[in-house]
């Protein structure tokens, strides 16, 4: 172990995130005293809120689960909202825990920042190696960015800042706002409106054929807090699954588990993105960590999930 957090307090950014909150839940095993701020107490994009905020709280260590995110049509829509506001919350928090002497910090990252044609399953030295994915390359070039805030604070200061890259992640706490969702709880929503319904069909964008890898957000947080004990190095690291399966398969899974039986068809004027996206899960396996829910069991938990907090986005 290189930081132990037993009586730590542990700054979450972003805590009310699916992420976030995942990480708050599973430092509370961790005999560690959280930390968490509301946008009522601390605007990320304004670097004078974040050092005051930083300056009181006097964090041990930072986990910077905060971000502007959302799926395909949300990225291309809003390209300078993205690129901006994941640029500035990452550059106030980074300076601001590099003042006031945090020890350990964690960046958590996204898998769109490897090259939209990266040999699979993709290691962590694609990253920079060839063009990004045009639909989210803004999000991608900010996280990116962080990354090497991360690296540049630890080459110029010596701070312990490490980088995770998490794969598509899901969950209870996921959003399921159709307009900006992922296409895991978009699928969710879309095959449980289908069965209320009674719809023959539920259609998904683009052929199907993309592959993607899921992770569920607990087994992400568990991998987090894993690495903010045990690494502390100058490379990010992948936090993945190892697997993946196409979007056909994935809606096929949901599903099930919605109980809808319709059809599913396609809508080709919709794009499909990156062809396949399978992180290298190589690096985080030899420190010994591993994930351990099913994709299949993980679907049906955040369904149950949607459907006891579903008037949120009614």
């Amino acid at each position: 172990m290189t930081f132990d957090l037993t009586n730590k307090r542990v700054y979450v950014a972003g805590h009310r995130g699916m992420v976030g909150s995942a990480v708050v839940r599973r430092l509370g095993t961790e005999g560690c005293e959280v930390i968490t701020a509301g946008r009522d107490v601390v605007d990320l994009k304004r670097q004078t809120e974040v050092e005051a905020f930083m300056a009181d709280a006097k964090p041990d260590a930072i986990v910077m689960a905060a971000a502007k995110v959302g799926g395909i049509l949300a990225n291309d829509t809003y390209p300078a909202d993205f690129l901006y506001e994941n640029l500035i919350i990452e550059a106030n928090i980074t300076q601001a825990a590099f003042e006031n002497g945090v020890s350990k910090m964690l960046f958590l990252g996204s898998s769109c920042i490897y090259p939209k044609m990266a040999e699979q399953p993709i290691t962590e030295d694609a990253l920079l190696t060839g063009p990004l994915e045009p639909t989210n390359e803004w999000y991608a070039i900010a996280k990116i960015a962080g990354i090497k805030l991360a690296q540049a604070y630890r080459k110029q200061h010596g701070c312990d800042f490490i980088s995770a890259m998490p794969t598509n992640l899901y969950g209870p706490g996921d959003n399921f706002d159709l307009s900006s969702s992922h296409v895991l709880p978009a699928l969710i929503r879309k095959a449980h409106h289908a069965k209320l319904n009674g719809d023959k069909t539920i259609t998904v964008w683009g052929t199907g054929t993309p592959r993607r890898e899921f992770l569920h957000a607990d087994d992400c947080v568990d991998a987090l807090v894993f690495l903010l004990k045990t690494y502390s190095g100058y490379e990010h690291v992948n936090v993945g699954s190892g697997e993946d399966v196409t979007i056909l398969e994935l809606t096929e899974l949901i599903c099930e588990a919605v109980g809808f039986d319709g059809e599913i068809v396609h809508d080709f004027s919709k794009p499909d993105g990156t062809p396949r996206k399978l992180m290298s899960a190589d690096r985080l396996r030899g420190m010994g960590w591993a994930p351990r829910i099913g994709l299949r069991d993980g679907i049906a938990e955040t369904y149950d999930w949607f459907l006891a907090n579903q008037e949120r986005w009614q």
